[in-house]
């Protein structure tokens, strides 16, 4: 539309990304802000259904990531619940990171998504003291004391309340007079029982007496608390989606065949600096081998990389190197890139081949989640925003009076030990340089509630910027039509809260 004989295009302010990404400066995602787009839609019509491999579409852009204070099984149960994804971290043995995949695929909508499981020579104070780190009203005792061992009873507060003798074991104080529902039932007829015939909890078992799951009164109380879940994210068969890291080594090809055999849907090549003839090797063995198997390659943050990675096979990318909260690559090493620059660059080129980016670190907040997918990710992958969250590995403890939980990066000396140092090739040297930090972070309570919101939050952000999808909103990067600044100090410190004597911050 003409003003005074101008057009729009006359009075655009900023810069097309293409020209600020362009001057030989590393950005990051704090450094760039994005000026608003014309609204003509709702909120709630942005659609952020996107693709994190060739053939795996995602509802919710948003995966985590495969650390070993991030996912396992409950973790990537719940992610999977929500529309996104998790990725299996593989610093475990062969058998310990397919039993997670395993309880990711065998896990049925409404049950307990995390249900404490013990062997019945467990004693009373062990269970007590376990209790004290995780909530739980309910203990399931198996043969194995794991799931899918032979299901032997329940411990409740009515077997144990009374109890003095604290060394008694849970065989001797465990109920059995349980209903016990066969392999197949779905969670609405075992919350039909729990509601209508007044029981505290039913167990699923298969033919064997394998235990598969549980459904609890407190599960489905506590579950009215959360936003709706909607849609999960399952394959052909109707099973939740699983990912799960692998390294590049050739123990890591028995690794890989194991986690096919139990259903595992993707793994990812689990590299500090994925562009390497072990990564590239490993990337057309496992093309060549498994044909239908989506593998992720990376890390990486060029273009050059992408390229060489995806004429391997590569089904997506990891982008980012150095960026996450907890690594120190860049300080050690002097190698990477700025996280915004990163993503724009290499999945610019991504997009023209039709291979997904995952951005990969850095992410804080939702506004780092909208930047990451305006510049042209397909979805992000959360570590620290997923670390000390209910589904996350470990325990809670106390520090100075806060509830914490550990978060480690893989590079980090603690994390090597367990096994991760073959991302950083440095398994065979005597000498182990830490590229990443071990620590605690507070409690975050449940990402079945942090998830909803910051994507709502996302959506919104999509509705200032213009689009309504994510196509919609690369067509407008592409064609110049987002605009960008750099920003100042300054205008970092005012973007955010301040100025205030005191105040409480609630994100939602």
């Amino acid at each position: 539309m003409a003003m005074n004989g101008m057009t729009v295009t006359d009075v655009q302010d900023g810069w097309a990304c293409d020209n600020m990404m362009s001057q030989g400066v590393c950005y990051t995602y704090d450094d760039v802000i994005f000026h608003p787009g014309h609204i003509y839609f709702g909120a709630h019509e942005v659609d952020l259904t996107t693709n994190v491999t060739r053939k795996i579409k995602l509802r919710t852009p948003v995966v985590s990531s495969p650390m070993d204070t991030v996912t396992e099984s409950g973790m990537a149960i719940t992610m999977a619940l929500m529309g996104g994804m998790g990725f299996v971290h593989y610093n475990n043995t062969v058998e310990e990171q397919a039993f997670h995949v395993m309880r990711v695929k065998r896990h049925r909508l409404g049950f307990d998504i995390k249900p404490i499981v013990m062997p019945p020579t467990a004693t009373i104070m062990e269970m007590d003291l376990l209790r004290d780190a995780n909530a739980f009203t309910c203990i399931v005792v198996t043969d194995t004391g794991k799931m899918f061992g032979k299901f032997l009873g329940l411990v409740t507060s009515k077997e144990v309340d009374f109890e003095s003798d604290h060394l008694k074991t849970l065989g001797d104080v465990m109920t059995k007079d349980v209903t016990i529902l066969p392999e197949g039932t779905t969670g609405e007829t075992a919350y039909d029982l729990i509601k209508n015939k007044k029981q505290d909890a039913v167990v699923v078992n298969d033919a064997s007496g394998a235990f598969l799951g549980i459904a609890t009164r407190e599960f489905y109380k506590e579950s009215r608390t959360f936003p709706p879940l909607g849609a999960p994210t399952v394959d052909e068969q109707g099973r939740l989606r699983c990912g799960a890291a692998v390294g590049t080594r050739e123990g890591d090809k028995q690794r890989v065949a194991r986690l096919v055999e139990v259903g595992v849907d993707a793994v990812v090549l689990d590299s500090s600096q994925g562009d390497s003839t072990f990564q590239l090797d490993m990337l057309r063995f496992l093309k060549k081998t498994y044909p239908d198997l989506q593998v992720i390659g990376g890390n990486i943050v060029t273009s050059s990389q992408a390229q060489r990675l995806i004429d391997a096979g590569a089904d997506g990318l990891r982008v980012g190197m150095g960026s996450g909260s907890i690594c120190t690559t860049q300080e050690v090493c002097a190698v990477g890139r700025g996280q915004a620059a990163a993503v724009y660059h290499t999945a610019r080129f991504c997009n023209k081949l039709g291979v997904p980016t995952i951005a990969d670190g850095g992410v804080q907040n939702s506004g780092h989640i909208v930047k990451a997918l305006a510049l042209g990710a397909s979805c992000v992958m959360g570590g620290s925003m997923f670390a000390g969250t209910a589904e996350a590995p470990g325990e809670y403890f106390i520090v100075n009076g806060q509830r914490v939980k550990k978060y480690r990066g893989m590079g980090s000396l603690e994390a090597m030990t367990k096994g991760s140092e073959s991302r950083y090739y440095g398994d065979t040297q005597a000498l182990k340089i830490a590229q990443g930090v071990s620590g605690t972070v507070k409690d975050k309570g449940s990402v079945r509630r942090t998830v909803p919101f910051m994507t709502q939050a996302v959506k919104q952000g999509f509705q200032d910027l213009g689009a309504k999808d994510i196509p919609g909103v690369r067509e407008l990067l592409y064609k110049g039509d987002i605009r960008v600044e750099g920003r100042t100090q300054a205008a970092q410190k005012e973007g955010g809260v301040h100025d205030m004597v005191s105040y409480e911050r609630r994100p939602w």
